[in-house]
Parts: structure tokens; C-alpha cells; sequence
């Protein structure tokens, strides 16, 4: 009979002529303290057969904490088993650290679950995902609220209506609670694209905040008309927008993004004509060495944000869209354009590529225009159009000012036109 000792996290193994007994790592993690104990208080019956010297004993089983011990021998056999019942008849061990069973005169310390262990187990990653991060921390919802989001999600116009009116009268839920994933009733609505649920809510006076971006980031025209009347008329002059009210930490997008900018982001005709025809304006941006108060503190706060700020004011101008719908000159909006996104591609070299790919679409849009050209005529046209000059007429000397304006800016690009 030999007591036998092998290295950590292999398979529990008795070896024997006729025996063999094997241990998943499951169950070595949960029944390894128990099996040194319990060898502990059988060393006096083991240990006199097996001859060692009892001192020696106490030493290897204080040792032994992260091992296995191997019984060997067909005498063990129902000491093991006797073993097996006691390991399935404890209790399951506490999370943060294993406590062994407290047998008469044992002195082990419980077994502290090492930290890799404790990260990859789902405990572990529930903790991880219940750290409060920005934008992410939320009331418990109580049953009524999971109803009023699911009735939401549903679309379940009538059992919606009926919670709003109670929750108006008695106010037993929240009607601004979010779910898990940090959306609200009325984001819920937005994205399944239902109308009369966005019109239903607002009707009970939900908190818009930043509905209207997610509605155009979503392009729900409809909802994005919806919200533009409901904000119009909660509006206060000189006060922020529901859109802007909102603090850094819990918003969705960045404090530069504006209606219009993000309409231009997803260069949607639609919504940026709706706009329009409501007064917003996209101003140029500032210089990259401007000194003004606003650009000076911005960029001491945050330089990289200071820039990404910039790129997406010249994304939302660069649009197609935009570029149609807000300038009396187009080609010519579009070659100072792409002149001016080329310089800043040499200034800014952290977003160079994405510069040039800004100017390229300018440049791709300005010789898409001269591609709907039903004529040689409206070619000669827009071939010789002076803005400052008049109009150019038919049989006139072509003096070809456009195409030299062109070739002084660089828009290399040239497509031949069908007639």
C-alpha cells in the first residue's frame, strides 16, 4: 500500500491492479479540501498499515492543499466511497472562498478559489457586468415596469395606454424607466419604427432627451417629424434643446452632434430638408490655429476631441445631400471644399485618411453633376459659368472659367458625358 501524491489539476486517478477511479476538475476543485481532511482523520488506521511515521504524515497533509491524494489498494476502496457520500451530502460551497468541513481537531484554513478561477466563472462575470459604468447605471425594475416595456416592445398600442393612464392617476410605474440595454419606451418605439406608439407616448409626456438623434440615426422620418412638433412646443427660448440637456456621461452621442450633423452623417435627403425648412444652419468650422476663447479651451480640455469635433462638422458638410439642398452653387461649394479638406489633410495628420476620403467624395459629386448634363449646351454652361459675371450665352467666346477654377484646385477627376 503506498500513499501517493500527484501534481494539480490532473485527473484524480487510483492506481491499482484491478482499480481504476477517475475524478472530473470539476469535482477535484469542490472535493479536494474534503478528501485532505477526511485523509487527515484516517491517518491513524492508514498510516500504521502503510508503516509512515505520523509526523511525516501531518507534514504531507498540510502540504497537500491545492494537490490530490491517491489511495492505493483494494482495502481503500469502501473508504473512498464512504468518502463520495459525504462530499455529495455537503452543503455547496460559499463564492468568495471554500470553508472544508470542521472535523474534530482539524486546524485547515479555508481555501481561498484562486482569482483566475473566480474571473472566469459566471459569478465572476456577473460582477464584471454590474460594475457601474457611464451610461449604464439603472433602478432595479419592479414587475409592472417589465410589463410597460414589454407591452412597448410588443407594440401593444391598448395595454400601453391603459398603464399610462394608471401610472398618471396613481403613478405606479415609471414611464421614463430603461431597460437592460439602457433604452427607454420611447427609443423601444423608435426602433420598431411604430408611429402611433412614439405619438402615444409623447402624448403622456415621456422624456424625449436624445429621441430625435436616435430617430435620425434610424432615418423613422415620420418619428423625426413627430418629435421636431412635440420639441417645438416644450421649448423654452434661450433654453437648451432636449438633445443638449443631457450631461456628457449618459448620453449617446457627443455633444457635437446636432440634428443636422447627423442627417448629413447618413446623407438623408428627407430629414435634412426637414431641417432646413425649420431654420438649422451648419456653420464652418474654425481654423485649426484659431485662437478664440472657444477653440482654446476646447483643445487644452480635450485636444482629440477638439478634432474629432472638426472632422465630423466637414463630414456632415461634405454631404451630397446638404451640399445640394443648401448652396446656389454646388459645383463650385464642391471644389472649395475638397481644396479646403486637402490642406487639412496635411495639417491633421492623425485623421489624414479620412480627409482624403471626405475630398474624393466632394470631388466624385461634382463630376456626378456634370454627368446629368443633357447637352452639349449645359455643358458649355457650367463650363463657362462666372459668378460674379453674366450669364454665358450661346455663340459667346468660352473663356472656360469654371474648368480653369477646376484645374487651379486640383479636382483631377474627368468623366466623359453622353449625349
Amino acid at each position: 500500500m503506498k500513499l501517493t501524491q500527484i501534481r494539480r489539476r490532473r485527473p484524480f486517478i487510483a492506481a491499482g491492479e484491478h482499480h481504476r477511479v477517475q475524478r472530473t476538475p470539476l469535482e477535484q476543485l469542490r472535493k479536494k479540501s474534503r478528501s485532505i481532511a477526511a485523509s487527515k482523520c484516517r491517518q491513524v488506521k492508514f498510516g500504521e498499515r502503510r508503516g509512515h511515521d505520523d509526523k511525516k504524515f501531518h507534514g504531507d497533509c498540510q502540504s497537500a492543499v491545492g494537490c490530490q491524494i491517491v489511495i492505493v489498494g483494494d482495502e481503500e476502496e469502501d473508504a473512498m466511497e464512504s468518502l463520495d457520500e459525504d462530499v455529495e451530502a455537503a452543503p455547496p460551497p460559499a463564492y468568495n472562498q471554500y470553508r472544508p468541513p470542521q472535523f474534530e481537531g482539524s486546524t485547515l484554513a479555508p481555501i481561498p478559489i484562486d482569482k483566475r478561477v473566480k474571473r472566469h466563472s459566471i459569478h465572476g462575470m456577473m460582477e464584471e457586468e454590474n460594475v457601474v459604468r457611464p451610461h449604464q447605471e439603472m433602478a432595479q425594475l419592479s414587475l409592472d415596469e417589465k410589463k410597460f416595456l414589454l407591452a412597448v416592445e410588443r407594440g401593444d398600442v391598448a395595454s400601453t395606454r391603459r398603464m399610462l393612464q394608471k401610472a398618471t392617476d396613481t403613478g405606479y410605474i415609471n414611464v421614463n424607466c430603461v431597460d437592460p440595454l439602457g433604452r427607454s419606451a420611447l427609443l423601444m418605439a423608435i426602433d420598431n419604427e411604430n408611429l402611433e406608439m412614439v405619438e402615444l407616448l409623447l402624448e403622456h409626456r415621456v422624456d424625449t432627451k436624445d429621441a430625435l438623434l436616435h430617430a435620425i440615426s434610424e432615418e423613422f422620418v415620420e418619428a423625426v417629424e413627430v418629435l421636431l412638433d412635440h420639441e417645438a412646443t416644450r421649448h423654452t427660448p434661450g433654453e437648451p434643446h432636449s438633445w443638449e440637456a443631457l450631461p456628457p456621461d449618459t448620453a449617446t452621442f457627443t455633444p457635437d452632434i446636432t440634428p443636422l450633423i447627423l442627417a448629413a452623417h447618413r446623407d438623408n435627403y428627407e430629414i435634412i430638408k426637414i431641417l432646413l425648412d425649420r431654420g438649422a444652419t451648419l456653420p464652418m468650422p474654425h481654423d485649426v490655429r484659431c485662437g478664440c476663447d472657444e477653440c482654446v479651451t476646447s483643445r487644452q480640455e480635450d485636444s482629440l476631441r477638439h478634432s474629432r469635433s472638426r472632422i465630423n462638422a466637414y463630414r456632415a458638410l461634405a454631404s451630397p445631400s446638404l451640399i445640394a439642398l443648401s448652396s446656389k452653387d454646388p459645383i463650385l461649394t464642391a471644389f472649395e471644399l475638397s481644396w479646403e479638406l486637402r490642406r487639412l489633410s496635411f495639417l491633421e495628420h492623425e485623421f489624414k485618411c479620412e480627409y482624403q476620403e471626405l475630398r474624393k467624395q466632394c470631388q466624385d459629386f461634382a463630376t456626378a453633376l456634370l454627368d446629368h448634363t443633357r447637352s452639349s449646351y449645359e455643358l458649355e454652361v457650367l463650363l463657362n459659368h462666372d459668378p460674379t459675371g453674366p450669364a454665358f450665352e450661346h455663340g459667346e467666346r468660352m473663356h472656360l472659367n469654371r474648368l480653369k477654377l477646376a484645374v487651379k484646385l486640383r479636382q483631377k477627376k474627368v468623366r466623359h458625358v453622353q449625349y
